[in-house]
């Protein structure tokens, strides 16, 4: 049976990538999904009007979930983090473990690009928010995106075509 925890002998950590028990525990409370610059933006689309699917698969064979989803309009958007995903202008790699960390960031980008060409090959738009970007500024774009494709794009297969009077706010 394969043991999936880091084991202590004294004070050194077998097993973890962590470079201390301190550095474990800050990074065990970083979270996947419901960031603040992620739930500042979900807060902005929803005032406007917009709704959406939470951390969900945009398309059934991509192996990964994205932050917001708009599928009648075929919309995803990512809110990432500039350590996490390599941002041009505020990443970087930190001092301690250096090559793991720049190992990190690399899959992570390139896993970034994966999601984007896959969405794109499928129909999709993927829409990506940095967490340095000004939010109002973010759910703007987003917000036009959406409104411009949700009634281009054709209904899916099986489903009925919605009927749009004009009166919608959104």
């Amino acid at each position: 049976m394969c043991n999936r925890w880091p084991v202590y002998h004294g004070s050194v950590m077998s097993g973890s990538w962590a470079s201390s028990p301190a550095v474990r525990r800050v990074m065990q409370g970083n979270r996947s999904r419901d960031t603040k610059p992620e739930m500042a933006l979900r807060r902005r689309l929803h005032a406007m009007g917009l709704r959406y699917r939470v951390c969900a698969r945009p398309v059934v064979d991509l192996p990964r979930k994205v932050d917001i989803v708009f599928r009648p309009a075929r919309v995803a958007v990512e809110v990432r983090g500039c350590f996490w995903h390599g941002c041009s202008e505020h990443g970087r790699v930190p001092s301690a473990n250096r090559d793991f960390w720049a190992a990190k960031i690399a899959r992570n980008v390139a896993r970034d690009q994966d999601t984007c060409r896959r969405l794109t090959d499928a129909g999709w738009v993927l829409l990506v928010v940095w967490e340095h970007e000004d939010v109002a500024q973010a759910a703007d774009r987003v917000a036009k995106v959406v409104r411009s494709r949700r009634d281009t794009i054709p209904p899916a297969a099986g489903r009925k075509p919605q009927l749009r009077t004009g009166n919608e706010s959104c």
